[in-house]
């Protein structure tokens, strides 16, 4: 009869690594998602970074003396360029949109460089950018909610905190970025 309770204690103790293995590599699965979803946000922010110059420099031969605005777009491009973390990433291009923004604002000033076929181009590139941007953002947070779900989540818990992993940050928009604009006429 003493085999009996010992076998019991095996099976449950059995069962409770292959738990453990499972919801480790489940967390190593979704953790990898998360990776690769911001790298697909990455590859649309690369795209923009080398659509930027060009826009820059198609707004500078008309609107030369409008130098901070285009620094401002130059100074956050390289910001965000250079960020190391998918966070600094994050706030770098928030600053970098409101400059773009910023950027177009400046060029309704100007009908000459609004009537610029260049200009008329990189723009519908950048838009267009934009929306790929929009879409990869929407994929990566996804992915960051199923992840942060399963790290919260008990038993699973349990096995995140042992191994460290830690909630992922989503993609969100900046308070200022929310306030709805004033159009006047």
């Amino acid at each position: 009869m003493g085999w009996i309770p010992l076998a019991i204690l095996l099976a449950i103790l059995l069962i409770l690594v292959v738990w453990c293995v499972s919801a480790y590599n489940r967390l190593i699965s979704f953790s990898v998602r998360v990776d690769n979803s911001w790298s697909q946000v990455d590859v649309q922010l690369k795209k923009r970074f080398d659509l930027i110059p060009n826009l820059v420099e198609t707004v500078k031969g008309y609107a030369a003396h409008e130098k901070s605005t285009l620094s401002e777009v130059t100074k956050w491009r390289g910001a965000a360029m250079n960020a190391k973390t998918p966070e600094e990433a994050m706030e770098n291009n928030a600053k970098l949109s409101r400059a773009i923004v910023n950027l177009f604002a400046t060029a309704e000033q100007y009908p000459d460089l609004k009537a610029n076929q260049n200009f008329l181009n990189l723009q519908d590139q950048l838009r267009e950018i934009e929306s790929k941007i929009a879409v990869s953002r929407q994929f990566y947070n996804d992915t960051a909610m199923k992840y942060n779900e399963y790290v919260m989540r008990f038993p699973s818990n349990l096995i995140a905190s042992v191994f460290h992993f830690n909630q992922k940050k989503y993609f969100e928009i900046e308070e200022a970025d929310r306030a709805v604009p004033q159009v006047k006429f």
